[in-house]
C-alpha cells in the first residue's frame, strides 16, 4: 500500500526517512556498479609517472594556481578537438593526485601543450607573455628564473607518491634527484634519465642550479606527450 503524499507531508520524521531512503537507493545505484567493473582506465600504452624535475613543475603549477585559468580537458567536441587535439583520456591523469582538469579557459587549454613550443618559447613566455602574446592576461612569472628549486624533498615526493598508487620503483626514488638535476641541466647526458622516463623533455638550465622556472617547463613539456594514441579505440565525436 503506497503512503499517501498528505501523510508524508504532515509527519517530518515519516519525510526525513523516507528521503533517507530514497538517498540510499540512489548512492548504491551510482556506486555498485563501479566494484563490479576491474577499472574506469582505459588501457594506455605510453603514460608513465612524472619525472622528479616533472613533478616538481607540477607542485609550482599548482601553487600558483594556473589551473584556475587553464584547462587540462580536450572533450570530445569538434571544435575542441579541432583546436586542441585529441580528446583527453582518463588514463592520462591516473597519476596526477589531484588532477589537473579545470574548469575555465581564461588562457587556452594545456592537456596537449607539451612539444607544442620550444624551451625558449616557455621561457620567454612565462618571463613575459605579452611580449610573446600582446593579447594575454597572464601575469609575469620571471621571479621563477630567479628562485632556486628545493630539491631536498624529492626523493620523499616520489615515496608519499608510491603510497597512494604512484608506480616508482626504488630505483626512481633512489635516484631521484639525481635524475632531477640532469633533466634541468641542458648540458647533462641523459640516456638513463630516459630509460627510467621516456620522452622526458630537458629543460635549458644550468648544472647544479635548476630553478623552478626549469622544473615548470618541464611539467608542460612533456603534457599530453605520453599517451600512444594509436592504441586507443576512437570515440564518436560530438558535433
Amino acid at each position: 500500500m503506497f503512503i499517501r503524499q498528505e501523510t508524508v507531508e504532515k509527519n517530518a520524521i515519516l519525510m526525513v526517512v523516507l528521503t533517507l531512503i530514497a538517498i540510499s537507493v540512489g548512492g548504491i545505484i551510482e556506486i555498485i556498479p563501479n566494484f563490479t567493473i576491474e577499472t574506469t582506465i582505459e588501457k594506455v600504452k605510453g603514460v608513465r609517472p612524472y619525472s622528479p624535475l616533472e613533478l616538481a613543475g607540477r607542485d609550482i603549477y599548482v601553487r600558483e594556481g594556473c589551473y584556475v585559468c587553464h584547462s587540462q580537458q580536450i572533450r570530445a567536441l569538434k571544435d575542441e578537438v579541432e583546436r586542441y587535439g585529441h580528446y583527453s583520456l582518463a588514463a592520462e591523469s591516473m597519476y596526477d593526485h589531484p588532477f589537473q582538469w579545470g574548469s575555465k579557459r581564461i588562457g587556452p587549454d594545456l592537456a596537449r601543450v607539451g612539444g607544442k613550443y620550444s624551451n625558449d618559447w616557455h621561457y620567454g613566455h612565462l618571463d613575459h607573455p605579452q611580449a610573446l602574446v600582446p593579447e594575454s592576461l597572464m601575469p609575469r612569472y620571471a621571479f621563477l628564473a630567479e628562485t632556486p628549486l628545493d630539491t631536498t624533498m624529492i626523493g620523499r615526493k616520489l615515496r608519499v607518491s608510491r603510497v597512494v598508487g604512484v608506480p616508482y620503483t626504488d630505483e626512481q626514488i633512489a635516484d631521484a634527484k639525481k635524475d632531477l638535476l640532469t633533466q634541468a641541466d641542458a648540458a647533462a647526458d641523459n640516456e638513463a634519465l630516459l630509460k627510467r622516463y621516456p620522452k622526458a623533455v630537458q629543460a635549458s638550465g644550468k648544472a647544479g642550479e635548476p630553478t623552478e622556472m626549469d622544473a615548470l617547463v618541464a611539467y608542460l613539456q612533456v603534457l599530453g606527450t605520453m599517451a600512444d594514441f594509436g592504441s586507443v579505440e576512437p570515440a564518436k565525436i560530438r558535433r
